[in-house]
């Protein structure tokens, strides 16, 4: 171990890296004793014996002590912090200045979080924005135009950066960011040098440059199926308001609602169409109470912000189109159709349907799948 004095937060470094020691067993540990001592204790085989620890965190046994204290005695502690420390790392324990208010007195508050970014990010309000990964493009729209007004309206988008709903409500909140909309924040379920998934890269690298990731990881944490959930809590919390765009009946952003409506959230949806199964989760939160979401504008009430916010954020409504075309699109409803379909749905001509519905595709309301077409706005 190096004799060089260490700040508290290469402690926290070693301690987080340590296996085995999840969120509720740092925060047990950090509770007892500051960041140094605690590492110590770790090295000499003792932290299983204190009754206090033991008590508050989760089956801390004889066989980790020594796990840990073997692990330790290999640890060079200057050195994984000067891997964080050159990385732009920052590290922030709660309790500390700059931890996240809303998480300070949270039930399962993050003991440490590390971060890319500022986290005065958090400081505006806060709107997380999550769904599938696997959603229609009806969704992805939906999200993205979301994510966009609300920073527009100088709301923090908060999401997990996954496939799907997550990235796009990040894509439409850095689109505001040139405009000086509100930068978005993202909490992940890796070390912040791991980006899950690739496809991400430049979009994680992005809200990182312009907003804050933040993990409860350090460096080198690699992804496992159990820390997206625990990702999820941290997102409930940091949110003033949960918005759902499109869940499968069992997706995974229910655990964020899950977790917000534990802890008092606010948990809006989107409708979506009776027989899309990415909607199916959604149509239920709203079947069980929850507030719909038409447009940012609901939201922003959610909020409790001025709906005037919208207005000058400089959000335009979308152009004027034909009563023809305005009928195509309600017949289209958020389902892949035919042409055929739609003509019969509107009793018109088949070659004029065919001729408004390429209209619709040229100005962007309309894509085309082969034979088949699905509204876009």
């Amino acid at each position: 171990m190096s004799e060089v004095a260490l700040p508290p937060a290469a402690w926290l470094v070693a301690l987080s890296g340590l296996a085995g020691m999840g969120p509720a067993r740092l925060g047990a540990v950090l509770e007892r004793w500051g960041p140094e001592e605690a590492w110590q204790r770790v090295c000499r085989g003792e932290v299983h014996l204190d009754a206090q620890v033991v008590a508050s965190a989760r089956h801390l046994d004889p066989a980790l002590g020594a796990r840990w204290r073997q692990e330790a005695s290999r640890t060079d502690v200057a050195a994984r912090w000067a891997v964080h420390a050159a990385g732009g790392v920052g590290i922030v324990a709660r309790g500390d200045e700059g931890f996240p208010a809303s998480l300070t007195d949270d039930r399962e508050a993050p003991a440490v979080l590390f971060h890319l970014g500022s986290l005065a990010t958090l400081e505006r309000p806060r709107a997380a924005v999550v769904g599938t990964r696997r959603c229609t493009h009806a969704g992805r729209v939906t999200a993205r135009t979301l994510g966009r007004e609300l920073a527009r309206a100088g709301v923090c988008v908060v999401s997990g950066l996954a496939r799907g709903i997550d990235g796009e409500a990040h894509l439409g909140a850095l689109e505001a960011s040139p405009a000086g909309g509100a930068a978005p924040a993202a909490v992940v379920g890796t070390g912040l040098d791991v980006v899950y998934p690739r496809a991400n890269a430049e979009l994680w690298s992005r809200v990182a440059t312009e907003g804050v990731v933040v993990s409860e990881y350090p460096l080198g944490t690699g992804p496992q199926p159990w820390r997206f959930p625990a990702r999820n809590r941290i997102i409930a919390a940091l949110a003033d308001v949960v918005v759902v765009v499109e869940s499968h009946a069992r997706g995974g952003s229910l655990h964020t609602v899950d977790a917000a409506l534990e802890r008092d959230r606010t948990v809006m949806a989107v409708p979506g169409p009776v027989r899309s199964p990415a909607s199916a989760g959604t149509n239920d939160l709203l079947v069980a109470g929850s507030a719909p979401v038409r447009d940012a504008g609901d939201v922003l009430a959610a909020l409790g912000l001025d709906a005037g916010a919208l207005a000058r954020s400089g959000v335009r409504p979308a152009a004027a189109c034909s009563a023809l075309a305005a009928t195509l699109l309600d017949a289209m409803g958020w389902e892949p159709t035919t042409i055929e379909e739609v003509a019969g749905r509107v009793r018109a001509p088949l070659a004029q349907v065919a001729v408004e519905l390429a209209r619709l595709e040229r100005d962007g309301s309309v894509i085309r799948h082969g034979g088949w077409f699905e509204r876009r706005s």
